[in-house]
């Protein structure tokens, strides 16, 4: 006897259409529609979730240019100056010490400032 997928489609399908949730129109009911759109959205999470990452370290990186700026110092210099230090805070520690604790951060920048001296 020939096996039918009746039971097996109407549940892939269901899966399916209950992942196009909150989509709009023909992208939430129908199901070719809803399955191009979540292929294309399944390709946008993929690369957003390494853009993202790229995103936030040039978001640290301005906030630590400006508060190197503020201590004179160029943003280059300050991380030389870390590495000769040797100093194992990165950017998103570093950017928030700059906003949060101005006064831990003059700490590191006068650390900075006698490793290059040195």
């Amino acid at each position: 006897m020939r096996t039918r997928k009746g039971a097996a489609r109407r549940q892939s399908a269901r899966r399916l259409l209950k992942r196009a949730k909150g989509f709009v129109g023909g992208r939430r009911r129908l199901l070719r529609t809803a399955k191009e759109t979540l292929v294309r959205a399944g390709v946008f999470a993929f690369r957003d979730r390494r853009v993202r990452k790229r995103e936030f370290r040039k978001l640290w990186i301005i906030r630590l240019s400006a508060a190197c700026a503020q201590n004179g110092l160029r943003y280059s210099q300050f991380i030389h100056g870390l590495t000769k230090a040797n100093v194992s805070l990165d950017r998103k520690q570093l950017s928030e010490m700059a906003i949060h604790d101005p006064a831990g951060f003059q700490v590191v920048v006068e650390q900075v400032k006698a490793a290059l001296a040195a």
